[in-house]
């Protein structure tokens, strides 16, 4: 259980005229780390960076690297409509010093064919300065990446892994087929205990940017043997992720995380925020009470030198993984 790694996809912050809030954002970032998160992913679709002015979209990943650097891994999300816009993003990110992967949804606009998708990820893959991860999310882009796609393109030496939010049989799968190195990180939050059980150690998800303490809570009682305290905090887990998507998730986000301390907007328009009696009925539930009763803002822990030049975590409860297949 050493290898466990818990990447929490964070929120965009933006003030009223939905430009970055600086501030919020980075007591975010800092927040999935104190949490015992092991990195985070800046831009991804809990961040809406498809949504986002191009400048915006730079002062994110600028100050939110800046935020996370030294504090675990660092992912950012740069999948865009075509080959040639998510290349600028990639090039952008290339001047990032602090980042250590870069997140690739398929392009959502035009469906391109499978073998097209081969192309267009080597040439990405051949772009970009740190490893790249596939992200497959079906839902959204509209196109299912095949297991046959995705271990063509995991030949390439600089394509590392794959975020998974679809079929949790297809990415149990892919993790038995790929090789060695490629890690398959599943977005699951509501089966985190399970798969941990089954010594799958690689997890993803937005929700637990709203909760990360109750996540690294799954992963310490696994580790320790405690599968009857992870079950415990996975059911908290799952109870506050079924209130959210009751309530819409953007909404109750800037609901929940204002409520926690965490300033900003994390619905940008047209996405509709809760109105006063929604907002009321959300905080009125028992599992958002528990929620901010036990996770009061902290001020960020102090960090040390790990005798290597990377600054760290002073009390860090998870040991960041390691690049497994699983």
């Amino acid at each position: 259980m050493n290898d466990v790694a818990l990447f929490a996809a964070v929120g965009t912050p933006l003030t009223a005229d939905e430009t970055l809030d600086r501030p919020a954002l980075e007591s975010h970032v800092v927040d999935q780390f104190r949490g015992g998160m092991t990195g985070v992913l800046i831009g991804g679709t809990m961040g809406l960076m498809q949504l986002l002015t191009d400048a915006t979209y730079r002062q994110l990943v600028e100050i939110g690297v800046g935020a996370a650097a030294g504090r675990g891994e660092v992912m950012v999300g740069i999948g865009d409509t075509s080959f040639a816009r998510t290349r600028e993003r990639i090039r952008f990110v290339n001047k990032q010093r602090e980042v250590d992967g870069v997140v690739c949804l398929s392009p959502f606009l035009v469906k391109f064919a499978q073998d097209e998708l081969v192309d267009y990820f080597r040439a990405l893959a051949d772009e970009s300065r740190v490893p790249v991860y596939l992200y497959d999310l079906p839902g959204l882009t509209g196109v299912k990446l095949s297991l046959e796609t995705v271990l063509a393109v995991a030949t390439h030496p600089n394509i590392r892994g794959i975020k998974c939010s679809s079929e949790l049989g297809w990415s149990r799968q892919l993790a038995d087929l790929a090789p060695a190195g490629f890690r398959v990180i599943f977005a699951q939050a509501d089966l985190v205990d399970v798969l941990l059980h089954a010594d799958i150690t690689q997890h993803l998800d937005g929700i637990f940017s709203l909760a990360p303490d109750w996540t690294a809570g799954i992963a310490r009682a696994a580790a320790a043997g405690d599968w009857e305290q992870a079950s415990a905090m996975q059911q908290k887990l799952s109870a506050l992720l079924r209130v959210v998507k009751e309530f819409g998730v953007f909404p109750s986000f800037t609901v929940l995380l204002n409520a926690r301390g965490i300033a900003g907007n994390y619905c940008p328009a047209p996405l509709r925020p809760l109105n006063e009696a929604q907002r009321e009925r959300l905080l009125a539930s028992p599992i958002v009470a528990d929620l901010l009763a036990g996770n009061p803002i902290q001020p960020a822990p102090a960090r040390h030198d790990n005798g290597n030049g990377t600054a760290v975590p002073s009390m860090d409860p998870i040991r960041p993984a390691a690049a497994t297949a699983r």
